[in-house]
């Protein structure tokens, strides 16, 4: 099982391109499972537009962690690696958020390069509306077309952790 986190600021399209990523694989044959993080415990399961209902239709299961809960249809918070074994067997674990857990990162940007995530990325995933040029990027950091699902899976499968079941 590989599994790798996506983070970055509201609205920067972390969402997206996990359902791109997830379509993809899943188009692939391969076994996927989403976890969110709900750090302001508002998150309402599978309600239409959300971001738990936009996963789920990817084909995917989903996990939704918050402080007070984990949306797997138990009454108590999870750690990561209880959640992953709850799952059972899948080829890839795509988590959003979580800054705190130890998984190779995609940072997400539009617009502008949050710096305050670059010391927990491994990668930046970027569109057209920012020049990397204009930043002082670590070299350690991979740049990745944000528009571009092929690009991010490749990278996610030579750099996700793998992890034993």
């Amino acid at each position: 099982m590989l599994a790798v986190a996506f983070t970055g600021p509201s609205n920067s399209g972390k969402t997206t391109l996990i359902k791109k990523v997830s379509s993809h694989l899943i188009k692939s044959n391969k076994r996927v499972s989403i976890i969110k993080h709900d750090p302001k415990d508002k998150a309402v399961f599978d309600t239409k537009g959300k971001d738990s209902q936009l996963f789920f239709e990817t084909g995917a299961d989903v996990a939704v962690v918050s402080p007070t809960r984990t949306t797997m249809f138990f009454q108590r918070n999870y750690s990561i690696d209880d959640i992953i074994s709850k799952f059972g067997n899948r080829d890839f674990v795509l988590v959003e958020g979580l800054k705190w857990i130890e998984l190779p990162r995609v940072g997400i940007f539009r617009g502008k390069i949050d710096e305050s995530y670059l010391d927990r990325v491994d990668a930046i995933a970027i569109d057209d509306t920012i020049n990397p040029k204009d930043y002082n990027l670590p070299e350690r950091i991979d740049i990745l077309d944000l528009n571009s699902v092929d690009e991010v899976v490749s990278w996610i499968y030579q750099n996700a952790k793998k992890i034993e079941e």
